[in-house]
């Protein structure tokens, strides 16, 4: 008996180890690793980088309306390939990057049933890990219905984390974010991605998601598992997520960022990577832009003959101010919360049942206001609710061509599910057809799509400057969380401009001709540490001509060369350094607490530079729109000292002699 007890444990054990495998794929550098485990219960990954357990024990599998998958699974066979192709973006915060990795795919077979098979994707980059899954075509299954996407994101240790909690899925993507240790983080509430964390020895992970096309977008939640990632319901209902009748098909590539310290994360090209690219075969009209913003300060014109309003002559006047100062465009958004086309509802929230995107007010006087820009070389950006434009897109976008408008502003989308993914990457095709960027408002986060749509200019999706003209919320200490948040994920539209500074002390809400609570140095600042590619001037004429500064909005870039983050501690500081051309601009971004740093300019060339350099003036605590501006001479060998004003900022703009 005893010897047959011992026959039959060993044949269980080498059945169940069989029945087990594992496989691996590791980062061209081979810091970086992931681990598949599939065992006959369940399939999971871990992730290491060097000999730190970053993600341990973290499930795979879908719940589907034919059933589960993710248990009972067998390996097909297995396949890797290397990939290292350099690639160029018309946009972004580089102008070329390289897509290097290795890239493992498992085939997850059913052991029983339909034997449907699912591929599962791996690629190892230097800077992060990277997978999704592909329903390939296959005679047992060609449609399915999801019910939710099991994805693990289990975390190991006990890092600081900064994040995001939203209310539901229906939502605008906008909120304050919290820095606590994960043990800290909050149960059963939605967390927007990217949502970051940083260990104690300065390893920093971001999870986001790249590609999200036909697909319903992802939040995390955090439960008994570790980070859950939860997909967005079809409009109306929770139970299903995605749903197709056409195979292949694949989900969005679930990413993990790593770095050995946080300002890395704001370098990695890893999002455009993932994606494909670029679907535009004529790009030469895609430039960024510089355009006003005009809904944000309420149409405020100075004392004149005329009334201010969705008129002809409100419009000259912001026409003329572009004109006189290099702006390639002029927004028209409407007045006093009332749209410049035909709403039965005249009001900017709530698109009303007869909305015609095509049929401008009469007292607009559109023709006229498109020739008289035309006549001034000043471009037309326009603002729409996105359902009357999507009611009539080839023709609205047919009719704003001919009228020579520059791009729009889609907004109040409130949603990432799987219908409103799809509706977006239709106005971004339908737009690229008539020369039109696209700005999305009220809008999910982006996903590197800026390759493959490069007049996908910005969005939203982040609590901004447009929050001054009703609440306290914006300030300094809610602007330092978005380069190490909402920016990783790409182009971040924050309504920047405001020169209207006032002490936190002395701040004071007012919906015409707003306030803000960071400095004139802070708020430049901003204008390189944000990724954005349609450069927003959302003050008055009278808040800029003449003052110190504003030559920084009229010349700094849209798009870059290169990028490089010499000194950042999350949610504290950051400064990043941009190239275009031989040019160097580089923003220093401070929060609440008046600090000190020294900047290496090793990132330069050999050669001498000539260095014009933006602070904070030495009372700028009662008088925040001072600064002071000093020009010399430096090299690649100097070190600047930054004094970092309380809600302050710093500036400088290196050109080559």
């Amino acid at each position: 008996m005893r010897k047959l007890f011992i026959i039959c444990a060993l044949l269980f054990c080498l059945g169940t180890a069989s029945a087990q495998q594992k496989f691996s794929v590791a980062s061209p550098d081979g810091k970086l690793k992931l681990v598949l485990d599939i065992a006959p219960e369940k399939v999971a990954y871990s992730v290491k980088y060097g000999k730190q357990q970053l993600l341990e024990d973290s499930r795979l599998g879908f719940e589907f309306d034919s059933g589960e998958f993710g248990a009972g699974l067998k390996a097909g066979k297995v396949q890797r390939r290397k990939i290292d192709e350099a690639y160029e973006l018309v946009v972004g915060k580089v102008r070329r990057a390289r897509n290097y990795c290795n890239e493992m795919t498992v085939p997850l077979v059913e052991r029983n049933g339909k034997e449907r098979t699912v591929n599962l994707i791996v690629r190892a980059f230097d800077d992060g890990i990277a997978f999704r899954y592909e329903l390939p075509e296959q005679k047992a299954w060609d449609s399915y219905v999801m019910y939710d996407e099991r994805t693990q994101f289990n975390l190991q240790g006990n890092p600081m984390a900064l994040l995001m909690y939203l209310p539901g899925y229906v939502n605008t993507h906008e909120g304050v974010y919290s820095h606590v240790r994960y043990d800290k983080v909050a149960r059963k509430r939605l967390i927007e991605m990217p949502a970051t964390f940083e260990f104690d020895n300065g390893v920093a992970v971001a999870i986001t998601e790249a590609a999200i096309r036909d697909y319903a977008g992802m939040y995390l939640v955090k439960e008994k598992g570790g980070l859950v990632g939860k997909l967005s319901p079809k409009l109306g209902q929770e139970k299903i997520k995605v749903e197709t009748d056409s195979f292949p098909h694949r989900t969005p590539w679930r990413v993990i960022s790593v770095a050995d310290r946080v300002g890395g994360l704001l370098e990695t090209n890893i999002l455009t990577s993932l994606n494909e690219p670029c679907r535009i075969e004529d790009t030469s009209w895609i430039k960024p832009c510089r355009t006003t913003f005009t809904w944000w300060n309420g149409n405020v014109v100075p004392d004149s003959t005329f009334s201010p309003g969705n008129n002809f002559d409100t419009n000259k006047y912001y026409i003329d101010f572009a004109a006189r100062n290099g702006l390639d465009a002029h927004g028209i958004y409407g007045y006093a919360e009332t749209p410049w086309y035909y709403d039965d509802n005249f009001n900017f929230g709530w698109a009303g049942p007869n909305a015609d995107v095509t049929k401008p007010i009469p007292c607009l006087n559109m023709p006229r206001i498109v020739e008289y820009a035309r006549s001034k070389g000043v471009g037309i950006h326009l603002w729409v609710h996105w359902r009357p434009l999507y009611d009539k897109l080839e023709e609205a976008f047919a009719l704003y061509e001919g009228w020579g408008v520059k791009g729009l502003m889609v907004d109040f989308m409130d949603r990432n599910d799987q219908e409103m993914i799809r509706i977006q990457e239709e106005i971004l095709e339908c737009a690229a057809r008539h020369r039109l960027f696209i700005q999305f408002h009220g809008s999910s986060k982006p996903s590197g799509l800026v390759r493959t749509y490069p007049n996908e200019f910005t969005r939203e999706g982040t609590l901004n400057y447009e929050v001054c003209k009703w609440d306290t919320l914006v300030n300094a200490d809610h602007d330092i969380a978005i380069p190490f948040t909402r920016m990783l994920a790409g182009a971040t539209d924050y309504h920047l401009g405001g020169f209207r500074a006032l002490p936190r002390s002395e701040f004071k809400i007012q919906y015409v001709n707003p306030h803000v609570m960071s400095t004139r140095c802070h708020m430049l600042t901003m204008y390189v540490v944000l990724e954005n590619h349609l450069t927003s001037l959302c003050d008055t004429p009278k808040a800029y001509e003449g003052q110190p500064g504003f030559e920084v909005l009229r010349t700094v870039p849209g798009t870059w060369d290169e990028i490089r983050v010499p000194l950042a501690r999350m949610n504290e500081h950051v400064t990043v350094a941009r190239r275009s051309g031989s040019d160097w601009w580089v923003g220093s971004l401070n929060n609440g607490t008046e600090r000190n740093l020294k900047l290496k300019l090793d990132f330069l060339s050999e050669g001498d530079y000539q260095a014009t350099i933006y602070t904070d003036a030495e009372d700028v605590d009662r008088n925040p729109n001072n600064l002071d501006r000093l020009v010399r001479k430096v090299t690649r060998k100097d070190i600047i000292e930054l004094n970092l004003a309380r809600d302050g900022g710093a500036l400088l703009h290196i050109t080559k002699l």
